[in-house]
């Protein structure tokens, strides 16, 4: 592959991981529009079928989509590593002698501490938000009618 076929390959290769990303972002929203669905509903259907118990059903499921959408950040960070890559071929300050190695690129990024990222990007506020405040909402909620303090 000569220069030109590189610099165009890398190209192609930058603008769909972009897309890649932008993508994976949307998916993002939708999760968090199905957390609030189903937690909110099931917030309310507690008070309606007066079930102290669904409220922990609210708190656990607005965690597991919270977990569920951090794990979903991990995929789309894994990705970042080539944009890097790519970035820093064109500004000179690294050579790439290949491209199309997306699946390579990524793989070797998530494999390499998707764990610990995960716990990280748990913390994010834009990834934390809502699910963390929903289910804040619906753990002292169960614990106020439990005490008492509020009827169901």
């Amino acid at each position: 592959m000569n220069d030109d076929q590189l610099r165009s390959a890398l190209q192609a290769e930058y603008l769909h991981l972009q897309k890649a990303v932008e993508d994976m972002d949307g998916r993002a929203v939708t999760i968090k529009a199905w957390s609030i669905s189903f937690s909110l509903a099931a917030i309310a259907g507690a008070f309606a079928s007066k079930a102290s118990n669904v409220l922990l059903l609210a708190c656990a499921s607005a965690v597991l989509f919270w977990w569920l959408e951090a794990r979903w950040k991990t995929f789309q960070d894994a990705y970042y590593g080539r944009i890097d890559d790519i970035e820093q071929h064109f500004r000179g300050e690294r050579a790439l002698t290949s491209a199309l190695q997306i699946r390579t690129a990524w793989y070797r990024s998530w494999n390499g501490g998707s764990r610990k990222r995960l716990w990280e990007i748990l913390t994010w506020p834009h990834v934390a938000l809502p699910h963390a405040v929903v289910a804040a909402i619906a753990l002292v909620l169960y614990v106020l009618v439990r005490l008492g303090f509020v009827p169901l």
